[in-house]
């Protein structure tokens, strides 16, 4: 994977932190708004080799972790009925709801199947015409583009045993949350590359300018990471707040208009809970009306569902960057992957995981343990 390879020169790394040292002069705090650039942050240990100065604040930015718990309970519901063969990303599965979890749901009998795309959903659908099929449909802008594809392909073909149980949400409303919360310390944000790839960059400058804050949209892999980093500091310390992409290989500032149109025809923007933050307005999708008929939270009639997080469950602190995992009482102990209190210890991308993972307990790691690459 020579190309993977060249975005982990440790010595470009380490040229990189010297231009970030020697640029800071004063403390700055930095949010990087994806789980996948969280992950690469603590596994790499580059949140230790910054210069004390540059905090990174971990941001809600995991997809199967803002699920809500009452979207969950919604899928469970549907998922233990005999008649529905219930599809999602593996990563769903062990997402505790208020008393069971997908899995729970499969060894008691429902039929709930791991799927790698909606179109493997909507093909279980075409061979079980007598059964219902629904989708987990769940993510950021990055997953929302080949979902509305697969319902607008179901239409197309007359597939009526096909739903989808949606939850997306977006990013720009979330960062504009994040910034109007009295609690807030973020001076600038790193933004998920991914989704900038879909939606372009056209959002951003009006959030950048109205909070003074620059946004660096960023990729995944260490030295991504570490670019992102010292564009963000270098505008900080000059007081600018401009949208910068230091992800040109693959964000261009128009996205990818053929998935936005798919978005427009198929979704609409509505108000959505976000687990452990609660309703962000116009922070989501849902199917549009001409495309009911394929939404599953109606034709299953679980509307209602109302719900109550773990009392000893901080998630939601941490999915707002106003703690570090380890600093919840239940993290490591009663809140492991194995038993998990909440989403953001049992996702891939979640910041929980990622502290458990890569043995991120609060004590300082040596050398070794805190390398720019793998």
């Amino acid at each position: 994977m020579k190309y993977l390879e060249e975005f982990q020169n440790p010595e470009l790394a380490r040229r990189l932190l010297d231009e970030i040292r020697a640029t800071v002069t004063r403390p700055w705090a930095l949010m990087e708004v994806c789980g996948g650039q969280t992950h690469t942050i603590i596994r790499h240990g580059i949140d230790q080799l910054l210069p004390d100065e540059v905090e990174l604040i971990h941001g809600p930015g995991c997809p199967v972790c803002v699920t809500p718990l009452e979207v969950i309970d919604k899928a469970l519901e549907i998922a233990a009925r005999p008649d529905v063969i219930f599809c999602s990303f593996g990563d769903m599965l062990r997402v505790p709801g208020s008393d069971r979890d997908l899995f729970q749901v499969r060894s008691q009998g429902g039929d709930v199947r791991v799927v790698y795309s909606p179109l493997d959903a909507l093909k279980i659908a075409q061979q079980n015409p007598h059964r219902e099929v629904v989708f987990f449909g769940i993510g950021f802008e990055t997953t929302a583009p080949p979902n509305a594809m697969t319902v607008h392909q179901a239409r197309k073909l007359d597939i009526p045993n096909f739903s989808l149980l949606v939850s997306h949400v977006r990013v720009p409303p979330a960062i504009e949350a994040i910034m109007t919360s009295p609690s807030c310390r973020v001076q600038a944000f790193l933004a998920a590359g991914h989704v900038c790839s879909v939606m372009g960059t056209g959002e951003y400058p009006e959030l950048a300018d109205r909070f003074q804050v620059p946004i660096v949209v960023t990729g995944f892999e260490p030295l991504d990471i570490l670019e992102g980093i010292r564009r963000t500091v270098r505008q900080l310390e000059r007081g600018e707040h401009t949208v910068d992409n230091a992800y040109p290989r693959a964000v261009r500032s128009e996205g990818n208009p053929a998935a936005q149109a798919m978005l427009a025809d198929v979704f609409e923007v509505t108000d959505r809970a976000w687990r452990g933050i609660g309703t962000i307005p116009a922070s989501g999708w849902r199917l549009a009306e001409r495309y009911r008929d394929y939404d599953a939270e109606y034709r299953f009639s679980v509307g209602g569902i109302t719900t109550r997080e773990p009392a000893a469950c901080r998630s939601g602190e941490v999915l707002q960057g106003l703690i570090k995992p380890h600093e919840c009482e239940a993290f490591g102990t009663t809140c492991t992957p194995r038993s998990p209190l909440g989403a953001t210890m049992v996702s891939s991308e979640g910041a929980c995981a990622a502290y458990y993972l890569y043995r991120r307990l609060g004590t300082t790691p040596t050398p070794q343990e805190a390398s720019p690459v793998a």
